[in-house]
């Protein structure tokens, strides 16, 4: 195949193996309760499988992700997924809690690979940054969303321990697909792993438009962890009373916000940063409004959830544009820095929006969110007047 070609199909190829390696740490959220009847556990321990998940994730994405800058990319990303894919099948065999617990663990750490494919896309058409950026991240969201109705589906036929099965065919396609389409970047940085990790810390310092995007990011992303945390309470309740498997079809909607919210990568590509994040995080605010306004709406959550995922993703997507054009012989570091704030947000927003649903149901989580946003709209103001 020609290099022209491989090009062409470079960035589709990095969506798809990017969301189809993420979703490995979100696959047990919607069947935690019959894992625990499987194994015959409580629905509290099984929980800590899909926490772990999400704590390797973190663990691999300060550990690991700074290493593409370090090791060829391509080589890193295949050799992470191998053994991804050998844990899965682990798992898909697994009968007891404690070994599952463990494996989890290693899974969100063998996820890491998403998110170093993701800085890839930055180099290949610079002109085009934000727009093959957003690819690839809407490919990562397709997967963190998509993931809910795959393991339910699965689930239902064959049992909870198919969906690992599955997800580890699906990954050595990715290996295959990668091995033939990812492209062989430079390596950028020459010094010791310990040294790797002390230049990730002083980017923090060094660069103002990374500390704007990283606040920025942690606030809505911990918007969105906030919102779908507490909207499972908000119709498995009055006056809807719906199902488990109706309330993740809910998830379509978002997976649209997602493919809709590249086209905001353009506007940036074309420097209109900031009027893009106004945009952005104004969808929120007013999807967050209209939620409080007709709180038992479905047609209103509809367009509300696609509003509020489109003004996420999007915000995302630009904050990246902003970051990867600092400089390219750290991406991967620049991506520590701002996917570890955008975690500790969603662990933040999921924290503050379990004790609001508490408090004030789901008027209380609303208004929790909406005080976030206006939080987030502070920093793009303050951050284009220099002040920040």
């Amino acid at each position: 195949m020609s290099i022209e070609n491989k090009d062409k199909y470079a960035i589709p190829v990095m969506a798809f193996t990017a969301g189809t390696i993420v979703a490995n740490v979100y696959y047990s959220q919607p069947i935690l309760k019959n894992i625990a009847e499987t194994l015959g556990e409580a629905e509290t321990a099984v929980g800590k499988v899909s926490m772990l998940a999400q704590i390797g994730y973190g663990v691999g994405m300060f550990f690991l992700l700074p290493l593409g800058d370090k090791i060829n990319r391509k080589r890193l990303i295949i050799t992470i997924s191998i053994v991804q894919t050998l844990i899965l099948l682990m798992i898909a065999n697994t009968n007891s809690l404690t070994p599952l617990l463990i494996l989890s663990f290693l899974t969100g750490v063998c996820s890491t690979p998403a998110q170093i494919i993701l800085p890839m896309a930055a180099l290949l058409n610079k002109e085009n940054r934000g727009k093959s950026v957003g690819i690839v991240f809407s490919g990562i969201l397709c997967g963190i969303l998509g993931s809910r109705l795959i393991s339910g589906s699965l689930t239902d036929l064959w049992g909870w321990q198919s969906v690992y099965a599955f997800s580890a065919i699906m990954i050595v396609i990715s290996i295959v697909l990668m091995w033939f389409f990812l492209p062989n970047a430079p390596i950028k940085f020459k010094g010791s792993y310990i040294s790797l990790l002390k230049s990730t810390l002083c980017l923090v310092k060094e660069h103002k438009t990374l500390r704007q995007a990283a606040l920025l990011g942690s606030f809505t992303f911990g918007i969105f962890c906030s919102f779908w945390t507490t909207l499972t309470f908000h119709l498995s309740g009055e006056p809807f009373n719906y199902t488990p498997s109706a309330i993740g079809m809910f998830a379509i909607v978002a997976i649209g916000g997602a493919l809709v919210a590249p086209y905001f990568g353009k506007l940036a590509d074309k420097g209109k940063i900031f009027e893009n994040l106004f945009l952005t995080i104004s969808l929120i605010i007013v999807s967050l409004i209209a939620m409080l306004i007709f709180p038992h709406s479905i047609l209103v959550l509809i367009i509300a959830i696609f509003l509020l995922d489109i003004g996420v993703q999007a915000t995302q997507i630009t904050n990246f544009t902003r970051i990867y054009a600092l400089s390219e012989e750290a991406h991967s570091r620049l991506n520590t820095v701002y996917m570890t704030a955008y975690f500790v947000g969603a662990g933040i927003g999921t924290f503050f929006g379990l004790i609001s649903w508490n408090i004030g149901g789901w008027e209380g989580s609303l208004t929790q969110m909406l005080v976030w946003s206006f939080l987030a709209m502070g920093v793009v103001l303050l951050s284009k007047k220099g002040k920040l």
